[in-house]
């Protein structure tokens, strides 16, 4: 006898096999706003707000760093504000060629990295510099200011004359006297040398009157100093000591008809 129709199936079974369960299916649903409570939401915002505030100064340290970093490498590590000018100021008798190679700043050398001291020092070190200074003008140039020395005597020397600033420097060499500057005959000129010393601390002794008078000035030895005026006259000084005195003495006795004056001893002038 062939089996009858089957039945159907209950639910849950699958034929022969155990009974299963019913099958559930999950989906991913977004949540709307108002499914958060308001206190949640304001403490959520209060955290991103507390965290951005924490954040903010190091992003700021971090930004200026970035920043400073590229200056510093714009200013001292390219040639984007490299020196492409020397500019002198203040020189007459040394030529801006002679200062800008005594400087030895090379070309497109960052302007920041110069060191302007010693710069001053190799441009000073010019014979008729008497001092220097460097500053630095943005974006690109060098200043260089020089001051140079004063002539106040002028001495014969191999047929030509060496001018001598007040401290007794050599610094340059004409073919006759300056004019205005006094003749000091010694033998050699200098900063050292006692004579010249002895020289100059004579000729700032001299009142205008004596000055105006004045031919030469000789110094044959540091006890044996001479001036020549005007007319041949002399007038024997002896050594440097008392020289405000002796000047006094000597300017008062220029009316007097006398060849040669003698205040070698202010207090006992002799005529002649």
């Amino acid at each position: 006898m062939s089996p009858g129709p089957a039945r159907g199936r209950t639910a849950g079974t699958d034929g022969g096999g155990p009974r299963r369960g019913p099958v559930r299916r999950w989906q991913l649903v977004r949540a709307g706003t108002d499914a958060v409570p308001p206190s949640t939401r304001r403490f959520m915002a209060r955290a991103r707000q507390r965290r951005m505030r924490a954040a903010l100064p190091w992003a700021v340290a971090g930004g200026v760093l970035a920043v400073a970093g590229l200056v510093a490498w714009a200013v001292l590590g390219s040639g984007l504000f490299g020196v492409r000018e020397v500019r002198v100021v203040g020189a007459d008798l040394v030529t801006p060629v002679e200062v800008r190679e005594a400087a030895a700043v090379p070309d497109g050398v960052p302007l920041a990295r110069v060191d302007l001291a010693a710069t001053a020092r190799r441009i000073g070190a010019l014979a008729p510099v008497e001092r220097a200074t460097v500053s630095r003008d943005w974006p690109e140039t060098l200043v260089v200011t020089v001051v140079e020395r004063t002539g106040v005597a002028a001495v014969p020397q191999d047929g030509q004359f060496v001018v001598l600033d007040r401290a007794g420097v050599v610094f340059r060499t004409a073919p006759q006297a300056p004019d205005g500057l006094p003749v000091v005959r010694l033998a050699t000129p200098g900063p050292d040398d006692a004579g010249t010393r002895a020289a100059l601390e004579v000729l700032a002794a001299l009142t205008p009157q004596l000055r105006a008078e004045l031919s030469e000035l000789t110094v044959e030895g540091l006890a044996r100093i001479s001036l020549t005026l005007r007319g041949e006259r002399k007038v024997v000084w002896g050594d440097a000591t008392r020289g405000p005195e002796k000047a006094r003495v000597a300017t008062a006795l220029l009316d007097r008809d006398a060849a040669t004056i003698d205040v070698s001893a202010p207090d006992v002038v002799t005529f002649k």
